[in-house]
């Protein structure tokens, strides 16, 4: 891989990480909390923590700064010191914490946080933005109580977010959002052009960062997620980005991203590729300034390109193998 000169000011890298449970279902959420919270947040199996204690572990050892959006609803119905258990092992780790939001817990949570709580929505896109404000405030209230730091920054769960979301947003005083995914299927709504990969962006008095899309060696768009991007594609994405003078680069990962589907043991295949983008991330510092999602004051003006930014055919094959590979098992 060519390497770039160093002349061009490091591109921003974003690092993002989607902290949530799932507990495979909604019956039987008491019987199968336990179990859930233990897979997805820790991923104990004989080989280690391979869940959000090795995540931490991987980007601390290799000096990188990430944001964790970690919801808090879940807690509503569980207990504070799930939450805590949570925000401490981040918080610990010294990386910064910001607010995700899946509205499809509202209606398991008693008393409810808003007055029509009696049908399951999954989406914060199907709720009004009176609605989505109060959600959004609940949230951050009970990830402001365990922290004892405040949010400045959101994303929506499944990256659904619409108008009402970044006005919502604004009521709460919350001025910096990572929602948008132009490969995600309720991201958008009444917000023009979302389709249209890009950078950063100020909708309704909100500084938004997109999650990045890339086309693959095929040819198809691809969003920048560790889980779903061979190592060859995404480092070959930030290069081209950067070359084409983009000003930011968002990647996003989930807690449980290095495990297997449905499993504790771990994905060696993605831990590899994790590692390797640390390390990498590392080795080529002058080139990529890895960090936070900066407050409005601290952003720089971006440069107004036309973003294509493609990776090698043989990359994309790489991914091919090696979800294969993760196929078989």
């Amino acid at each position: 891989m060519t390497v770039p000169d160093t002349h061009t000011p490091p591109m921003q890298v974003h690092l993002t990480f989607d902290i949530e449970v799932w507990c495979n279902g909604w019956d039987d959420l008491d019987g199968r909390f336990a179990a859930s919270f233990e897979r997805y947040y820790y991923g104990s199996s004989k080989h280690g923590h391979y869940a959000l204690p090795k995540t931490l572990e991987i980007m601390n050892r290799h000096g990188i700064t990430g944001v964790f959006f970690v919801e808090p609803l879940f807690s509503a119905r569980f207990g504070a010191r799930h939450l805590d258990t949570v925000t401490k092992l981040i918080a610990d780790a010294g990386q910064d914490i910001q607010l995700h939001l899946h509205a499809e817990w509202t209606d398991e949570l008693d008393p409810a946080p808003i007055a029509d709580a009696a049908h399951k929505r999954q989406h914060l896109t199907l709720y009004t933005q009176d609605e989505q404000a109060a959600l959004i405030g609940f949230g951050r209230k009970l990830l402001e109580a365990s922290t004892g730091r405040p949010v400045t920054a959101f994303r929506a769960g499944s990256f659904a977010a619409n108008r009402d979301t970044y006005a919502a947003l604004r009521r709460q005083g919350i001025v910096v959002d990572s929602s948008l995914n132009a490969m995600a299927d309720f991201t958008g709504g009444s917000i023009d052009a979302v389709q249209a990969p890009g950078e950063q962006r100020t909708i309704d008095g909100v500084t938004v960062y997109p999650i990045t899309v890339f086309r693959d060696g095929f040819g198809r768009a691809r969003p920048a997620q560790v889980g779903a991007s061979s190592f060859d594609e995404l480092s070959q994405a930030m290069l081209a980005a950067r070359a084409a003078g983009c000003r930011h680069f968002v990647i996003v990962s989930h807690n449980f991203e290095m495990l297997k589907p449905g499993s504790s043991e771990p994905d060696w295949i993605v831990v590899r590729r994790f590692e390797r983008l640390c390390a990498w991330l590392q080795q080529h510092r002058e080139l990529f300034q890895v960090g936070p999602l900066p407050l409005p004051q601290q952003v720089r003006p971006v440069v107004p390109i036309e973003q294509r930014v493609t990776v090698s055919g043989w990359s994309t094959a790489v991914r091919h193998v090696e979800q294969l590979r993760r196929r078989l098992g």
